[in-house]
């Protein structure tokens, strides 16, 4: 197996996880120095590694990883496209320099891996691609455009891939992980230069994410929740894309639990002056998912219920 962005974080707990299964580990990351540190944990766990520096945002560096890591091992069953960086701030504050360096990082090399891999696995006629994004893909929010869109892109990606290699033996998966416990914010958050935005809602360990990635090695599906919950995430801004105030996906849905057991007190609707709704009778208004939710709680306490227990079927299935 190969993994980028190893040195810390989801791709060193990757690489780990993997070893304690028993697979020869191909491991990719910038920082030389941490690579020989997981080099020699590996090693304890009596796994076999190669480990390289490489900066995943230059052209073809992913993909002369991957030769050279099956050029070692002979072959190429799972990659997992790890590497990426983040960075904050709002969609005028950022630097077009940002949105261009993370999408070199973030999807780029994502692509780089795909299109390294997918030759290769296609005349072995087996093997998995998981590309690492982030709930954020899903459910962008405030100060952070330049992440979630690159995310977005390798949510798209990943699909377009997954339908191509249909009946292939072949399979392309994406892992949205909602925040992980990691330095990956604290190196985000430098690199925002003080701008707004960072992680929100509950977080996991990087530890929780590895484990669903074997997991998924062994068993391929379309996506990946480590965090079961997030699942009604990914529901909600489907049904509903447009609420009142950004909030984070979790705490949008929680609050709106909270809000279908008579804890919270619905809120205030505020239509802009001048929009015309306020002329229109009640059954003349539009229609929406959201304006439903609002008016029907014992609806909307049942919907919830329905999708906790689909999102449970779906985690046991």
């Amino acid at each position: 197996m190969a993994v980028t962005g190893a040195s810390a974080g989801i791709g060193r707990e990757t690489a780990l996880a993997f070893a304690r299964e028993g697979a020869r580990v191909g491991a990719c990351a910038r920082r030389l120095e941490r690579l020989r540190h997981l080099a020699e944990a590996i090693a304890a766990l009596g796994g076999e590694v190669l480990v390289r520096e490489v900066d995943v945002a230059e052209p073809r560096a992913v993909s002369r990883f991957v030769e050279e890591v099956v050029g070692r091992f002979g072959r190429l069953d799972v990659l997992v496209n790890n590497a990426g960086a983040g960075v904050g701030g709002r969609v005028e504050e950022t630097p077009a320099e940002e949105y261009e360096r993370l999408m070199r990082v973030n999807y780029f090399s994502t692509v780089d891996g795909c299109r390294a891999a997918v030759p290769i696995m296609r005349r072995q006629g087996s093997g998995v691609i998981l590309n690492v994004s982030s709930i954020v893909g899903h459910r962008a929010m405030p100060g952070g455009a330049a992440y979630a869109a690159t995310k977005a892109a390798q949510i798209s990606l990943t699909e377009s891939l997954r339908a191509e290699l249909r009946g292939s033996g072949v399979y392309a998966c994406s892992v949205h992980p909602i925040g992980t416990e990691t330095e990956f914010a604290e190196v985000a958050a430098r690199a925002s230069g003080g701008r707004s935005g960072g992680p929100v809602g509950p977080q996991q360990t990087a530890a929780d994410v590895a484990r669903a990635i074997v997991r998924a090695a062994r068993r391929p599906r379309p996506e990946i929740y480590p965090y079961a919950p997030s699942r009604l995430v990914v529901l909600f801004n489907a049904l509903a894309p447009g609420p009142r105030r950004q909030e984070s996906g979790e705490a949008l849905v929680f609050r709106r639990a909270r809000r279908a057991a008579g804890l919270l007190a619905p809120p205030e609707r505020r239509i802009p002056e001048g929009c015309g709704l306020c002329a229109l009778p009640r059954r003349a208004q539009p229609w929406s998912i959201s304006h439903w939710f609002m008016r029907s709680p014992t609806s909307h306490s049942r919907f919830l219920w329905a999708a906790a227990a689909f999102s449970a079927s779906m985690r046991s299935s």
